[in-house]
């Protein structure tokens, strides 16, 4: 594995260019079909910087340099949006680049998918014991599982991913083959990956590097039968908006990378989990009771702004309160909207208590459901159900929509930011530019099980 990273500055172009080059020169790729894999717009990664460099590299060894979007269960892709995430403009999209194809994963259309094998219930156990995890979970999850991806890859000879690692409320910390399982899988492990992390907690498992849902998709990826390589980016988040110019195709790129490792998925996941734990965690000396996050427009329904709660839940005090700040958000979910309509936002006990009224809804959509609302107690007797803490909308969603969803409200327009700022000693946070950064308190104990 080649790479390098920086805990507190970030590489410089000729370093980015420099690991590239190496990476990519001893692959037999003359004449080869080259696919690689990106997240969509939903993650801060310098995407356009890395498709020109590809480009630039590759494109007169190769018969095929194409794009596929790891878009798990979001919603396709524009052609401008396309254009846009690589950094490109639409003529050049049908001159210097008319040869590349930009593909968005179809995770709607079930002839997307192939089954390349199957995990087995016994595998299965012994991952859930291995993690200690409680009994009563292994009986609910221990199930054989399918997994299915999305056939595409078997036109092309070398899959290469480039995306972003963070910490990350279902697998602890995101990259590697978590580009394959969820981003172009079938619904299958998705759903199973999704619940066994509900079934642990986000508290829990966010920023945790070892896992059961890592294992499990790790397990997935070795049925993948193509040659793989993963370039793994630690970008600064917090500095992304500092334009630096590139020379790369004469364009700036505006996101800071602290680190680059390129090797196989799980050697380069390995190696920037390590460094956005280092980058990527803020540590606080005690809970906030009132943490405001302020959702920036990459995030455009409450599905993927829900992580303005998950990355802020270990920092906020017992009875406290998180407000997701996004006036321009006006949809719960584009995709799973009807479902979470039926269902609503509840801790992990108020489904397990009732397991057999919700058994049926997809776990990913469970999932997303018990990870906004956050831990919490549900009393099967008296129906009584007590979240550690209440989680405010101040979104352009209406406010009788968020009481039928079991979530606060707070009108947009009356929330003076200024007003907030600088009240840290008041308990009182604010977090710009939130989902991203986790924030978590000074020796807090975790409990996976």
């Amino acid at each position: 594995m080649l790479g390098h990273g920086s805990e507190t500055g970030f590489l410089t172009e000729d370093d980015i260019r420099s690991l590239t080059t190496r990476a990519l020169a001893d692959l037999p790729l003359q004449g080869k079909r080259v696919l690689v894999i990106i997240p969509d717009a939903t993650r801060t990664a310098p995407i356009p910087l890395f498709f020109r460099l590809f480009h630039e590299l590759l494109a007169e060894r190769v018969a095929a340099l194409d794009y596929l979007v790891a878009l798990g269960t979001h919603q396709p892709l524009s052609e401008e949006a396309l254009c846009r995430l690589v950094g490109i403009t639409a003529t050049e999209r049908h001159t210097q680049y008319s040869d590349v194809h930009l593909f968005n994963h179809r995770w709607d259309l079930p002839e997307t998918f192939t089954t390349i094998g199957t995990i087995t219930e016994n595998e299965l156990r012994n991952i859930l014991t291995q993690h200690a995890t409680r009994n009563t979970f292994r009986g609910l999850l221990a199930q054989p599982i399918h997994v299915a991806l999305n056939k595409l890859i078997f036109n092309y000879d070398q899959l290469i991913i480039c995306g972003p690692t963070f910490p990350h409320e279902v697998v602890g910390f995101s990259g590697g083959n978590k580009y394959f399982f969820p981003g172009i899988a079938g619904p299958e492990i998705i759903n199973f990956t999704h619940w066994l992390g509900a079934m642990l907690t986000s508290m829990a498992i966010i920023g945790t590097k070892h896992t059961p849902m890592r294992q499990v998709i790790d397990r997935a990826a070795s049925f993948i039968p193509l040659p793989k390589l993963c370039f793994s980016l630690v970008v600064d988040s917090q500095t992304s908006n500092v334009n630096r110019q590139s020379k790369i195709g004469n364009r700036k790129s505006e996101i800071g990378l602290a680190g680059l490792y390129v090797g196989s998925p799980e050697e380069a996941f390995s190696a920037a989990a390590d460094l956005s734990a280092k980058r990527h965690i803020v540590y606080v000396d005690k809970p906030f009771q009132r943490v405001l996050s302020i959702m920036p427009a990459m995030y455009d329904d409450l599905w993927t702004a829900a992580k303005g709660m998950y990355k802020l839940e270990p920092a906020i005090a017992d009875g406290g309160e998180v407000v997701i700040y996004a006036p321009h958000i006006t949809e719960v979910s584009y995709t799973h909207g009807r479902i979470i309509d039926q269902i609503g936002y509840h801790c992990r006990d108020y489904f397990l208590a009732q397991w057999e009224k919700f058994r049926h809804h997809p776990g990913g959509v469970l999932a997303h459901s018990t990870h906004l609302r956050g831990v919490g107690t549900y009393d099967p007797a008296t129906g009584v159900e007590r979240p550690r803490i209440q989680v405010t909308l101040a979104t352009g969603i209406p406010a009788e929509r968020c009481r039928r969803l079991n979530l606060g409200y707070l009108d947009p327009a009356s929330i003076d930011v200024d007003e907030w700022e600088g009240r840290e000693d008041e308990g009182i946070l604010v977090v710009p530019k939130a989902g991203e950064m986790l924030y978590r308190v000074k020796d807090q104990e975790r409990d996976a099980d």
